[in-house]
């Protein structure tokens, strides 16, 4: 194995750390805003934790196995995800003429006040998540030899 072949390997591996700790970073964000903040997510946003969830085991596995083809695995949820979110921020911004409004009669709305986190919308955050991880996953790698 020739040096450029051991750094393109490595490249490849923190791609894959990366998406694995951005989902991580999404999915504890999502249990702390709910759990401590006590938040109650909208039905969009539950829509994003299904597709956001299951890519912590299936990044954290591909990456402790050094498997690169678990990427396919993963994609499906990350571009649901990633519709999902735009969708909801197309809501929250106006951009899709649908008004956001609560799930129930009583339930969260995102665009509220209390659904910003860091001066920034949670969908938003949402979108920037599932589009970091895209990213991550679907970066050319290099000659196939």
């Amino acid at each position: 194995m020739t040096n450029a072949e051991s750094s393109q390997l490595s490249r490849d591996d923190l791609l894959l750390a990366s998406a694995f700790l951005t989902a991580l970073t999404a999915t504890l964000a999502g249990l702390f805003i709910g759990e401590v903040l006590g938040q109650m997510p909208c039905t969009l946003c539950w829509y994003q934790r299904i597709a956001m969830f299951p890519l912590v085991p299936i990044l954290g596995i591909a990456l402790w196995r050094g498997d690169g083809t678990a990427r396919l695995y993963a994609l499906p949820l990350v571009v649901a995800g990633l519709a999902l979110a735009g969708w909801h921020s197309g809501l929250t911004i106006g951009l899709i003429p649908e008004a956001v409004a609560p799930c129930t009669q009583d339930g969260p709305s995102c665009s509220g006040p209390a659904q910003i986190i860091l001066g920034i919308p949670i969908p938003y955050l949402s979108l920037a998540a599932f589009a970091a991880i895209l990213v991550c996953l679907i970066l050319p790698k290099g000659s196939r030899a």
